[in-house]
């Protein structure tokens, strides 16, 4: 088996059914494997699966998971040469598999690779990434952010300054559609559970280059991304987990180089960033409802 593909799934039948529709039954050059892990859906998603796609794998799990423990225990059931973790929001592109997986093949050290990912509207999603640092904290998705839109800290982070036109060595590749290959699955144990979601892609990415492994950018494979299709159901949870897994990440890579000066400002920095972002949510919620109540002018 070439690619075993992992999609992970929590209540979005509908976009599971394109996301599938749009990989099984198509014609390959090499051979694909398709598991749909569930993370105990309760929109129909499983039965939708066995019903309409028979060659697809479930793996059912009791209670959800998250993210990387809702992958990770799908990968027994996988037995290709490389991996592929897909959102289940996705619609995967003409033959953008069978170039992702000779592209690997020929290139050897690479350990991960990601395809580029497009908006719906066919615009680019900024999908590979420098490693985050203070600066980028500071200045992406905050209020500082929004008065200083063009600040080179956010820029450097997303490589907003380069096309993403070519094939190029990043930092990181985002989890949406992330290929490895299994020799550094093995290594790395999968993806860290102490990551609920969120930053386990940076997090596998930047164990890949501690191991002298290439991580790719790799455009000529193509695939749609609809984001945050789950986590938009809950937007207060999931900016607490996303805030934690910042957290997390710093304290397993960044602490023992961050200076004793800064330190004490990262937990109180986070709790503010995630209070921003959480009123900032209801306030939307808030006049929106208003705006609904009124009614067109």
């Amino acid at each position: 088996m070439d690619l075993s593909i992992i999609i992970l799934n929590w209540n979005t039948r509908d976009e599971t059914r394109d996301c599938l529709n749009s990989i099984v039954g198509k014609s390959y050059k090499h051979t694909i494997q398709v598991i749909l892990a569930d993370n105990a859906s309760e929109d129909g998603s499983r039965e939708m699966v066995q019903s309409e796609f028979p060659t697809v794998t479930l793996v059912a799990h009791p209670t959800n998971l998250g993210f990387c423990a809702g992958n990770n225990r799908a990968i027994p059931a996988t037995n290709g040469r490389y991996v592929l973790f897909l959102n289940s929001d996705t619609v995967v592109v003409d033959d953008a598999l069978d170039r992702m997986i000779s592209f690997m093949d020929d290139n050897p050290d690479i350990a991960i690779l990601g395809p580029k990912l497009l908006n719906l509207d066919g615009s680019l999603q900024y999908s590979c990434r420098r490693f985050p640092d203070l600066g980028a904290g500071f200045f992406r998705n905050t209020p500082l952010g929004r008065l200083f839109p063009k600040n080179r800290f956010t820029q450097d982070y997303l490589m907003s300054d380069w096309d993403h036109a070519s094939t190029l060595d990043v930092d990181w590749v985002s989890g949406a559609a992330l290929m490895i290959r299994r020799d550094m699955l093995e290594k790395t144990g999968g993806f860290d559970e102490e990551f609920y979601m969120y930053c386990e892609d940076v997090d596998i990415c930047y164990r890949a280059h501690q191991m002298g492994s290439r991580v790719t950018y790799f455009p000529e494979a193509v695939i749609y991304h609809i984001i945050g299709r789950s986590t938009t159901k809950v937007p207060a949870r999931m900016t607490y987990a996303f805030h934690r897994s910042m957290y997390r990440f710093y304290l397993k890579h960044y602490r023992k180089n961050t200076s004793y000066f800064v330190r004490p400002l990262i937990i109180p920095g986070l709790v503010l960033r995630a209070s921003g972002q959480i009123l900032r949510y209801k306030w939307k919620n808030v006049t929106g409802q208003h705006s609904r109540k009124r009614g067109p002018k």
